[in-house]
């Protein structure tokens, strides 16, 4: 597939997934979210060599600054609504539930959809430089791509509530002090930090990673008994397993272990 909005780089067991569209400083439309579901569903997830993928954005001004206001203001409204949103929703849902999994590289403004993006991956590290927030209400409107629901189950209800409702960015480390982010580096450290932390995950039994991050997305959403059972079932499933076979040989002879992701 030929795409206008992204560019996939593949290296190793990584698979880098960037927005690409510097004339509007990686603002996203329905046409970037289709080409990360399909880039995604067809070139990353079939491809049994990547481990890791990674979510970024091009150039160093942003990750992504947000929705693309031009094409939403030139929009009908209500009927286009009713499709894009609920499908810009199930692609972060998509990315957030992704069997393998993905990390954030936020190498610079993260607003809107961008922050909403960025709240679907699973670990987030982000230059100092960076700026977070949902402005939305700025504009008369509301973050719809699951940013209301996302944001106070990391930051809590109260914080939630005010960074929605005032627009308000915050900086990095601000983002790190409520969680937003796992870690804050220099612009010179980031591309090391990426690499350091995509190393340590590819290293682990692809099956055991898949398991790990449905017990707790799911869990997460459930009442402790029923989160509790289902992590029962994931460990039963790791524990037929032959990385898990792997993975306790390697331990007991003392060597690196060689999982398969079976």
């Amino acid at each position: 597939m030929n795409y206008e909005d992204i560019k996939i780089v593949k290296n190793g067991k990584v698979a880098t997934v960037v927005i690409d569209r510097p004339g509007v400083v990686n603002a996203i439309r329905h046409v970037t979210m289709l080409e990360i579901q399909h880039a995604l569903r067809n070139e990353i997830l079939k491809d049994d060599s990547i481990l890791v993928v990674v979510l970024t954005g091009s150039g160093d001004k942003a990750f992504i600054s947000g929705g693309d206001i031009s094409i939403m203001n030139a929009g009908t409204g209500f009927i286009e609504t009713v499709y894009e949103v609920p499908t810009g929703q199930a692609i972060c849902a998509e990315i957030e539930n992704f069997p393998k999994p993905v990390i954030a590289r936020i190498n610079g403004l993260a607003l809107g959809g961008g922050l909403e993006v960025a709240l679907s991956c699973d670990i987030r590290i982000a230059v100092s430089s960076a700026k977070f927030g949902l402005p939305e209400i700025k504009l008369g409107i509301i973050p719809g791509y699951g940013g209301t629901q996302r944001l106070p189950r990391i930051v809590g209800m109260g914080k939630a509530k005010e960074l929605i409702m005032t627009g308000d960015f915050i900086s990095a480390d601000e983002a790190y002090r409520l969680g937003i982010v796992n870690q804050v580096v220099t612009a010179e450290e980031l591309d090391a930090a990426v690499d350091k932390l995509v190393e340590k995950i590819a290293s682990k039994g692809p099956f055991a990673l898949y398991m790990a991050k449905t017990a707790i997305n799911n869990g997460m959403q459930a009442d402790l008994k029923t989160a509790i059972s289902l992590e029962a079932l994931c460990f039963g499933l790791v524990m037929g397993s032959e990385d898990k076979t792997e993975g306790m040989s390697a331990f007991l002879e003392k060597r690196k272990p060689q999982f398969k992701g079976r």
